[in-house]
């Protein structure tokens, strides 16, 4: 009570009012363009400019000794030497330069037997073979080790070192499932560009697939559907190889 006195009281003296907070009041729009002017006649820094590619290279650089040091993981899991050591590292390293890559999804459930007559086309049409996931989850790299050679070896029963590798890549890539909606396997799908590439380098306005086929069925016989639903020149180069062959 004695403070509202003393404040009213100080009222009735005369004494100037506190100061009232103003509303924010517009920016003046000359003011404005000068401050965008300003910054359109800035220049770029080189040296900034400079210091953000060598970022990007050493990012690069980081990324293959990562890939590098995957491979020799899967390779002790197996207890591999070369040649296999070098051809997982392959699947993951390795591009295709074409206009459209074949590119067959895939899962673990699929019988071996059914996935090494796949791997044996693809490897004649420079094709692709595409998991969701890793078989007994990402933190488990020995049971995807070992379906990959089981997968790849040309010798089914062969062990060891001197085993010989189909070239063919396997990826292991959710995000392709996803953007091209796979959600049943196997399935065909003609890829522009190339499908191993990792995520930091992909263009994200890449086209992907223009259409999708399914089916248990021989990877010529869905390259033929595929040019059914009018994708003829997308998988004219895959069947010339396989008719070679």
């Amino acid at each position: 009570m004695e403070r509202l006195k003393r404040a009213v009281g100080g009222v009735k003296q005369g004494k100037p009012p506190a100061p009232k907070i103003s509303a924010r009041s517009e920016p003046d729009p000359t003011l404005l363009r000068r401050s965008f002017d300003g910054l359109a006649r800035q220049r770029n820094d080189p040296a900034f400019t400079k210091r953000a590619e060598a970022d990007v290279a050493a990012a690069r650089q980081a990324l293959a000794a990562e890939r590098d040091t995957a491979s020799r993981r899967i390779a002790q899991a197996l207890g591999l030497e070369q040649p296999e050591a070098k051809a997982l590292a392959g699947a993951a390293a390795a591009s295709i330069n074409k206009g459209w890559v074949p590119v067959l999804f895939v899962s673990s459930s699929i019988p071996v037997t059914m996935l090494r007559t796949y791997a044996e086309a693809l490897a004649r049409v420079g094709g692709v073979m595409a998991l969701r996931g890793m078989p007994g989850g990402m933190s488990k790299v020995e049971p995807m080790a070992r379906l990959s050679a089981q997968v790849l070896r040309l010798d089914p029963g062969c062990e060891g070192p001197a085993c010989a590798m189909r070239d063919v890549q396997i990826i292991v890539d959710p995000l392709v499932f996803r953007t091209h909606g796979v959600s049943k396997v196997p399935a065909l799908a003609m890829i522009p560009g190339d499908p191993t590439q990792p995520y930091c380098e992909r263009d994200e306005n890449s086209p992907g697939a223009a259409h999708i086929v399914y089916g248990d069925a021989a990877l010529s016989g869905l390259l033929e559907e595929y040019g059914r639903l009018g994708g003829k020149k997308e998988v004219g180069d895959a069947l010339a190889h396989l008719a070679r062959q």
